[in-house]
């Protein structure tokens, strides 16, 4: 099976890096005023394709430990294919985490390059962080942004 075409990584890390210092906020999604790290997925994506990717409805902070769903997860796949392995990963690369073996994944982040990843850290802002092992294991799922939409 051969994957469909993809957008550039480069592309997608210049625009998650024009995002950096955007400060956080719960349920944003805006540039410069505020997004949580949904927030900046959602914003790259509406810059990549114009639109958003669907509705969100409202979610708590603590949403993926309520829920026991696997909703991060499963959007993810929805609207952009199944996941790659981690070995495949590369810069553009959406990378979604979860805190523990136990719990649904609830975070998502960008990577980039030499080892760092731009996400939306509470209580800060939109940042590059080194992906260190305590980051890397933490990984649940790898997603490439498709070169066109198809649904």
């Amino acid at each position: 099976m051969t994957r469909e075409a993809t957008i550039d990584g480069a592309r997608v890390t210049a625009l998650a890096e024009s995002w950096i210092g955007t400060p956080y906020r719960h349920q944003g999604a805006t540039k410069g005023v505020g997004c949580d790290c949904i927030g900046l997925v959602r914003g790259i994506w509406r810059e990549l394709y114009g639109a958003e990717p669907e509705a969100v409805p409202p979610y708590a902070p603590d949403w993926a430990e309520r829920s026991g769903e696997e909703r991060l997860l499963q959007a993810a796949a929805r609207l952009l294919g199944p996941p790659l392995v981690l070995e495949a990963m590369q810069p553009g690369d959406l990378l979604l985490f979860r805190w523990r073996s136990d719990c649904a994944a609830k975070h998502a982040g960008i990577l980039a390059g030499g080892a760092c990843f731009i996400h939306a850290y509470e209580q800060a802002s939109v940042i590059r962080s080194a992906l260190v092992p305590s980051w890397r294991r933490r990984i649940a799922a790898v997603h490439r942004f498709p070169a066109r939409l198809t649904r």
